[in-house]
């Protein structure tokens, strides 16, 4: 029962994630995209940037510190090294962004936390 509560809570901060970038003037051109190296939460289209958000949600303000870390990105990293060619067709930039959701809160949004590719 744990686990689907937190998938739960995970597919809401992915949605609220989404709607906070639609806000910002993003276009949402996919969402849970799986490859054999990793999972891609969001991918976000705004001009000619395109960003491969990982979306964390905790229950608690205080554990979003804790809610990233090296490991995390570096399978976010390998599944975009898949996903580039597919979204990024026309010479497009591409970088992967982290948005932390909190109950009562605006979502944090963190940009560019990958410089590996």
């Amino acid at each position: 029962m744990k686990r689907e509560a937190a998938e739960k809570r995970g597919r809401q901060a992915e949605k609220t994630a989404a709607r906070f970038l639609r806000l910002k003037g993003w276009r949402i051109l996919d969402e849970r995209v799986r490859t054999p190296r990793g999972e891609v939460d969001l991918v976000a289209k705004r001009g000619g940037l395109v960003a491969f958000v990982e979306v964390k949600a905790r229950t608690r303000l205080e554990d979003l510190e804790q809610a990233i870390d090296l490991n995390r990105l570096r399978r976010v990293a390998d599944a975009v090294e898949i996903l580039y060619p597919q979204y990024c067709t026309r010479g497009e930039d591409a970088r992967i962004d982290v948005i932390l959701v909190a109950p009562r809160r605006l979502p944090v949004h963190l940009t560019n936390v990958w410089h590996g590719f």
